[in-house]
């Protein structure tokens, strides 16, 4: 149906340009509009909708006379030729068409950019001063972009007063931009403030500024506070392990590699605060699925600094979403020589890769030969691994790795009920509720509050027939601790199913229901409590609606099949 609509759409366009585009061709030439360029031009667009940016360059280049007339046509064309890294094209068509439209975003972008690398700071300023005019109508961006391209060609020209002036400009609204732009021009400018800047930034708790502790870090390295700057990456680690970024500067503070954390970014350097403004920018237009534009801004990025080599992960997971697995793992396969741990987690990302297009027993044998050439392991490789083998339902190879990453971990580790519970469930999938359960109350022991782990211990007592009164106690902690999370209340529900309160347990199953509408184990715990209060016309509807579900298992099929013959008590 949506190919349906988009082909009807497209011929309506066409013909709209058939009825009132010829008049404009004809002004140049006769033969200009012809069914070649039509296809062309649509042939292009279609490309470019698929990601294919090569296919459609060689098409929407045949039609270049269109520039002149349709604004769509000079959109895809930069932004194709951006993406194909063709900066030196893609500022000369810029010019080419800046004076027929004034205010067409990419065009002033580019050639503003232009400018300033060139150090034009005058013509680079028209260009970013149009920028705040045509970011108006961009509801992620309005007065952002234009005033901290201004602020950093004021910075370049030494004129500090200037440059702090336009951070100013940007709405309030846009407080964390503000924030971070303030805080580099700080670092340009050495001010004596800088550090304490960055410290009060990380410390923020509005918005998740871990990343910014690599920033402080560089500084440090560049003021040669070493130890400073490995204390500051050691504590962010023990608060937020899962940043590969901090984790690598870690491994190069260790290794005494300083010269690498330097080489990545330089405050000093406007073209590199700049790459990461681009790359933040990349970072939310990724977050809401519109990888095409996201990989536009971080080929922006990446071309005022080149050297930021880390920031190329964000490339490689918009190329998985649009399927271009070769790509993805070509820029993995880069992040490798950054350093072990970007190399390891490369390994890891082309093996999920190999697992879609292999199958997941290639992508396992091509892992562990990855991890069979890793120097010096250590407990997080061990951990990783596990979750590889956990995932792909390998629970005795993630219950071997599981508990080698115990060993080697430092026990006071915050990751160790993390270890705990994945190595518990694992237990649990071979049948083995001894040690599951051990592990699961150890994990519990450790750090009570964890929801997801009460409901996993607690649902599967509830089930077993087992400690049902604590289990439904821990169940209420879990439902009070993690709000509104459909399993949960999915098995707080069939906990007052098992204590046959049926009218308490119709309230939370019926909730669970609402939040999760195409669970089929939720739907059926639901329908069972409907029977089990005479509702068995709307219990023998929900089964029904259960068996046609993609997603119901066979034995679940094969239960609910005997329910709708016998219903509950028969089977029982």
């Amino acid at each position: 149906m949506k190919f349906l609509i988009k082909k009807i759409y497209i011929i309506i366009f066409l013909l709209g340009i058939l009825l009132i585009g010829t008049k404009v061709f004809a002004k140049e030439s006769k033969n200009e509009y012809t069914k070649e360029n039509i296809s062309n031009y649509f042939s292009g667009i279609i490309s470019s909708d698929q990601n294919n940016e090569n296919e459609a360059l060689k098409y929407l280049k045949k039609v270049k006379q269109l520039k002149n007339i349709h604004s769509r046509y000079n959109v895809e064309y930069i932004r194709t030729l951006v993406l194909l890294e063709k900066f030196d094209e893609a500022f000369k068509f810029s010019k080419t068409i800046h004076e027929k439209n004034e205010f067409f975003f990419e065009t002033n972008l580019l050639l503003g950019l232009n400018y300033f690398i060139k150090k034009n700071y005058i013509e680079a300023e028209k260009h970013f001063d149009s920028l705040n005019e045509i970011s108006r109508y961009n509801i992620f961006f309005t007065d952002i972009i234009g005033n901290i391209l201004n602020a950093w060609s004021k910075a370049s020209q030494d004129k500090k007063i200037d440059s702090f002036e336009y951070i100013e400009k940007i709405p309030n609204r846009y407080s964390a931009f503000k924030e971070i732009q303030n805080i580099f021009l700080q670092c340009y400018f050495d001010e004596n403030v800088t550090l304490e800047s960055f410290k009060e930034l990380i410390d923020n708790k509005r918005y998740n500024f871990s990343r910014y502790n690599f920033f402080l870090a560089n500084y440090l390295v560049s003021k040669n506070k070493i130890y400073e700057a490995k204390e500051l990456i050691i504590n962010s680690i023990s608060e937020d392990n899962s940043n590969l970024l901090i984790k690598q500067t870690e491994d190069f503070l260790s290794n005494n590699q300083n010269n690498k954390i330097k080489n990545l970014f330089d405050c000093k350097n406007p073209k590199d605060t700049l790459a990461e403004f681009f790359y933040v920018v990349a970072n939310l237009y990724a977050s809401e699925r519109d990888h095409k534009l996201s990989n536009f801004y971080m080929k922006i990025s990446l071309f005022l600094n080149s050297k930021f080599s880390p920031n190329k992960a964000l490339l490689a997971e918009n190329y998985r979403k649009q399927k271009k697995n070769d790509l993805a793992k070509d820029i993995y396969k880069s992040l490798k020589l950054i350093g072990p741990i970007y190399s390891w987690f490369s390994s890891i990302e082309i093996s999920n890769i190999l697992s879609e297009e292999k199958g997941k027993k290639y992508a396992i044998r091509n892992l562990e030969k990855e991890f069979n050439l890793l120097n010096n392991k250590n407990f997080q490789h061990y951990y990783e691994l596990a979750n590889i083998y956990k995932n792909n339902e390998y629970y005795e190879e993630s219950i071997k790795y599981y508990s080698l990453a115990l060993e080697e971990i430092n026990e006071d580790h915050f990751l160790i009920p993390k270890i705990l519970d994945r190595r518990g469930t694992s237990y649990e999938r071979i049948n083995d509720w001894e040690n599951a359960e051990r592990d699961l109350l150890e994990s519990l022991k450790i750090s009570p509050d964890q929801p997801h782990v009460l409901n996993y211990l607690a649902y599967t007592w509830v089930d077993k027939g087992i400690n049902v009164d604590e289990g439904l106690e821990m169940l209420k902690k879990a439902a009070s601790l993690k709000e509104n999370d459909g399993y949960i209340i999915d098995s707080l529900g069939w906990a007052y199913f098992v204590k046959k309160n049926y009218n308490e347990a119709e309230f939370f199953l019926q909730k669970a229901v609402e939040l999760m509408p195409a669970d089929p184990v939720i739907n059926d715990h639901y329908a069972d409590t409907l029977w089990m209060l005479n509702k068995n016309i709307q219990a023998r509807y929900l089964w029904n609606y259960i068996l046609n579900l993609d997603t119901t298992e066979k034995e679940l099929k094969d239960k609910i099949s005997k329910k709708l013959i016998f219903g509950i008590e028969k089977e029982l």
